[in-house]
């Protein structure tokens, strides 16, 4: 009997206060509805087991071979779960989607509401621009609500996943003044504006993975790094401090590929991470990953693809003698679609790893924002995502949907846009990172 080994077509990491009964639903166009239950193997030892309570979770519905079926019983709240799973596709006799590699891990949340849902990794210069100018604020958003947000990413049509992405919920705490663009009328001490600034990140890799799981597992920490090495204490100089950092940030990373001999020079990716604190939104970007803020249901892009026939880097890459062929599309000397990315060594000095920082200053009328490989975008238009975003959160929000995972609205989202590029037959990996922007401190459920 000749056996076909199964395709991997997505990978999610999340947090659930139950994972018993987390659903995943629709991840394939057209494929069934499966629970799966965790193995009574899974349960760190760490849990008292006084906190133990009696719970059956019923079979996988769809085949699992690397999963006994064995009732689990789990902590309920407080207690949070870190879940990490694959899905694949088998074409053997019968046709079967099941997930694997499943792990669980007990994680102590401090603020037990189950309505936050933390994704986890594991995702020459042109001029720098200004959306908005990243203008102070008289009050700080960030006082009233919280942030919560969600991650979808799969394969689509390849067959190899060289998507990654970042969410670094405590990547600065300092107070939104000492982040800069906040002009709080008190102090931060007095105010009750000290919070966790918070980074985001989607990477594209080609020519393999490796750099974009590079970039996942260290931009963050280099940006902030280069953050804390900065200076200037005056309002004029906020912008320019994190300029500074994101350019370091993104000129070390891309340099420690050379030094840790990470991958080889054909191996690139592209970086598009956002820092969001309680008045501003500050995004870098590298290469053709995008990221959209969705402000009363419109779309308003945060960043501007790198491609090699936008018009200022066309003249940048023509005044250093390289070219940009129409092969299949515009590409830099005939290979690379993207006129900017981290690694690709080979194509210097015509493709660069320098970002575009933006700054964008918050307002109460935004609902999510959107970072999105072009598995995404090269089907969904910025309008769509966001009327698809504004659509979803609003039934959220109305019906103080709370509970697992998926009931998170921004994980709802974030599933959502990746469900519709795949039906839309993205040929593509994509990875999807939504964050809401309007996520109160508690909500309530409707009784």
């Amino acid at each position: 009997m000749k056996h076909t080994l199964p395709h991997y077509i997505g990978h999610r990491t999340y947090k659930s206060r139950d994972p018993i009964t987390q659903t995943e639903s629709d991840f394939l166009p057209g494929a069934a509805s499966i629970k799966h239950h965790v193995s009574a193997s899974d349960i760190p030892k760490t849990i008292p087991s006084t906190t133990r309570f009696s719970r059956v979770c019923a079979d996988v519905t769809h085949s699992t071979p690397f999963l006994p079926r064995v009732p689990a019983r789990l902590a309920p709240s407080p207690f949070l779960f870190l879940i990490s799973h694959s899905y694949f596709l088998s074409f053997s006799s019968p046709l079967s989607f099941f997930l694997t590699s499943l792990s669980l891990s007990l994680l102590m949340d401090p603020d037990p509401s189950p309505s936050t849902m933390d994704p986890i990794h594991v995702a020459e210069a042109g001029p720098s621009s200004s959306i908005e100018g990243g203008a102070t604020r008289a009050k700080c958003l960030g006082r009233r609500s919280r942030l919560t947000w969600g991650a979808a990413a799969a394969a689509g049509r390849q067959a190899e996943m060289e998507d990654a992405h970042a969410a670094a919920p405590e990547f600065l705490g300092i107070s939104c003044g000492g982040a800069g663009g906040c002009a709080a009328s008190a102090p931060p001490s007095e105010s009750g504006e000290v919070s966790q600034l918070r980074f985001f990140g989607v990477y594209d890799g080609h020519g393999g993975s490796q750099v974009s799981q590079y970039c996942a597992s260290r931009m963050h920490a280099a940006v902030q790094e280069e953050w804390e090495r900065g200076t200037g204490n005056n309002e004029d100089s906020w912008q320019r401090r994190w300029e500074v950092a994101f350019e370091r940030g993104f000129e070390r990373v891309d340099e420690e590929l050379i030094v840790n001999r990470v991958a080889p020079d054909v191996v690139g990716s592209t970086a598009v991470v956002a820092v969001v604190s309680g008045c501003q939104i500050i995004c870098a970007n590298c290469g053709d990953s995008r990221a959209v803020l969705c402000r009363g249901g419109q779309a308003v892009p945060l960043t501007i693809d790198h491609k090699p026939d936008r018009e200022d880097e066309l003249a940048r890459i023509e005044s250093t003698g390289g070219k940009v062929v129409n092969w299949g599309g515009p590409r830099v000397q005939a290979i690379l679609a993207m006129s900017r990315a981290v690694g690709d060594r080979y194509l210097r000095p015509w493709v660069i790893a320098v970002p575009e920082i933006t700054f964008h200053q918050r307002s109460e009328d935004d609902d999510c924002m959107i970072l999105a490989s072009d598995g995404l975008w090269d089907v969904v238009s910025n309008e769509e995502a966001c009327d698809i975003a504004y659509r979803v959160l609003r039934r959220h929000r109305r019906n103080g949907l709370v509970g697992d995972a998926t009931q998170v609205p921004a994980q709802a989202v974030a599933e959502y846009l990746l469900n519709l590029a795949l039906r839309k037959q993205s040929s593509d990996n994509i990875s999807v990172v939504v964050v809401d922007l309007k996520a109160r401190s508690r909500r309530r459920t409707r009784q």
